[in-house]
């Protein structure tokens, strides 16, 4: 947790001992009430506000190759690829990189507005950032927490694995907060996604680019 989540925390936290049944709650409202700089998200990640800064460049430029890849691969069809949305699933929050759910998905909006319900949401994937702390959220936390929630696929796109990798995980098993099936390649070589909408849709090296210190 970033000094500017923890400063932010102390500020709209209670000051009481919270019981570990309400925390889900408690961490809610103070989600809810959080004022950060331009620049800057909040989440809510296996029990704890997680604030982080706007990616980099290169971090923004492969998210945004993605949402535009999936974008056109989608066309004329009822599902479309977005980014900078809530996904809310029993007080949790997270806002992916890119995710794939109905382009009209009113119907799926929590009554608060806030958000979209993880159940409407058919892939969600991830661009690692660097940091010893990004790294392991998105690698290890939002795995669990996407699998736990159900989401059908998760895509990582990883700068910091070798010379970059991208893993495409499928099989949620909610109850065991792990996916099933996991299929791991380098840059530079196609991953295709195996079901849902996106099914066939191949992330390659106009997505990514090529791999990191290869050839090519």
């Amino acid at each position: 947790m970033t000094a500017l989540a923890h400063e932010t925390l102390e500020a709209v936290m209670p000051k009481v001992a919270t019981p570990p049944s309400n925390l889900d709650e408690v961490l809610w409202q103070a989600w809810k009430a959080m004022e950060l700089p331009e620049g800057y998200h909040a989440e809510i990640v296996e029990g704890f506000i997680e604030v982080s800064p706007t990616g980099r460049y290169s971090h923004g430029r492969i998210a945004n190759r993605l949402r535009r890849a999936l974008d056109e691969f989608l066309d004329a069809g009822e599902f479309a690829a977005l980014q900078d949305i809530n996904v809310i699933h029993k007080r949790k929050v997270w806002i992916p990189d890119v995710l794939v759910a109905l382009e009209d998905a009113d119907e799926h909006v929590t009554e608060d507005g806030l958000g979209i319900q993880a159940s409407a949401v058919l892939l969600i994937a991830e661009v690692v950032s660097p940091g010893k702390d990004s790294i392991e959220r998105d690698r290890e936390r939002k795995r669990r927490a996407y699998a736990r929630a159900g989401i059908p696929v998760y895509v990582i796109i990883d700068d910091h694995d070798g010379h970059g990798t991208v893993s495409l995980l499928t099989g949620p098993v909610p109850d065991e907060a792990r996916y099933a099936s996991e299929v791991r390649m380098p840059y530079g070589t196609g991953v295709t996604v195996p079901e849902g909408p996106a099914k066939g849709f191949v992330i390659g090296e106009d997505v990514t680019g090529p791999l990191r210190g290869g050839k090519g």
